[in-house]
């Protein structure tokens, strides 16, 4: 099975080009605001409902996520799903006119219980007064329907994000429990491969069509364990494998879902053990995936 990777060759070197950016190989603070962590430091009252926010407490918030300069906030929806947002406030250029707005600069909508499974996502939204946004759909919407937050102009009070209905607004000042990053002993970049390079958490790109988190364990005889925390589902599956024997940085191990096993034959990067890339078989299709470690467990 893993010479079959031969014919990989070709899109490895993509992806080894692609797996050198630091960007897209940690994950950050912001996704490590999972819904489980947002539900606790509710329950904990780590974090105060509001039903509005002003533009200088947007502004004079803490910026909690490296390299954004947006506020982070939490919001519980009318339906009772939690979503996590970056906003800031600005201005708008509109035929010579300064329009305020609410720039949302990502946001995530998260499945009731379930740790990771998202409802909606997106990016750079631009909310203008009169309009509302709806989380749960992830789009903004005429102020008669039914949404979540919407963003208005006051005479006396100046710009206003309020929570609509039964929603309700949470700013977050500090870092909550649970968003830390937990360093393992992770390989050095240039150190030579040894065995426990497959220790660790990796995020797995299958196809382009799942995603998720990859924790491994392997003991001194090459036996690999571990599950898969799956980013549609939410859900953990189990795997296990075998490292080498022959070439000793070779992988083999599965992830079995409920009704059906996943197949993944590939190599571990033998300086530094960043990344593994490989094929996958899952069904009867067959493609390729890669594995990038990450600071997340």
């Amino acid at each position: 099975m893993i010479a079959r990777l031969t014919k990989y060759k070709a899109s490895f070197i993509v992806l080894a080009l692609r797996l050198i950016l630091p960007a897209s190989v940690q994950a950050d603070v912001f996704d490590r605001h999972t819904n489980t962590i947002l539900n606790q430091a509710i329950q904990a009252n780590q974090l105060s409902p509001v039903s509005s926010l002003s533009a200088e407490q947007i502004n004079n918030a803490p910026r909690l996520v490296p390299g954004s300069n947006a506020a982070l906030i939490v919001v519980r929806t009318q339906n009772g799903l939690l979503a996590k947002l970056l906003v800031q406030y600005a201005q708008q250029k509109l035929n010579d006119q300064l329009i305020p707005i609410l720039l949302v600069e990502r946001f995530t909508t998260y499945r009731a219980g379930t740790e990771r499974s998202v409802v909606a996502e997106g990016r750079n939204l631009h909310l203008y007064p009169g309009f509302v946004l709806h989380l749960e759909i992830g789009q903004i919407v005429p102020a008669h329907v039914q949404g979540d937050l919407s963003f208005r102009t006051y005479p006396d009070k100046g710009e206003l994000v309020e929570a609509l209905g039964r929603a309700r607004i949470y700013l977050v000042t500090k870092s909550l429990p649970g968003t830390e990053v937990k360093k393992s002993a992770r390989p050095a970049p240039d150190e030579n491969y040894r065995l426990e390079f497959f220790n660790g958490s990796f995020r797995l790109y299958d196809d382009g069509r799942r995603t998720g988190i990859l924790r491994l364990q392997v003991d001194a005889e090459g036996n690999l364990s571990g599950d898969f925390h799956s980013d549609a589902t939410g859900n953990k599956y189990p795997v296990s494998g075998k490292v080498g024997p022959n070439p000793r940085h070779a992988v083999q191990f599965t992830i079995k879902f409920p009704q059906s096993v996943q197949h993944f034959n590939g190599y571990m990067f033998t300086r530094g053990g960043q990344a593994i890339c490989g094929s996958s078989k899952f069904q009867d299709r067959e493609a390729g995936f890669y594995a990038v470690r990450t600071d997340e467990d």
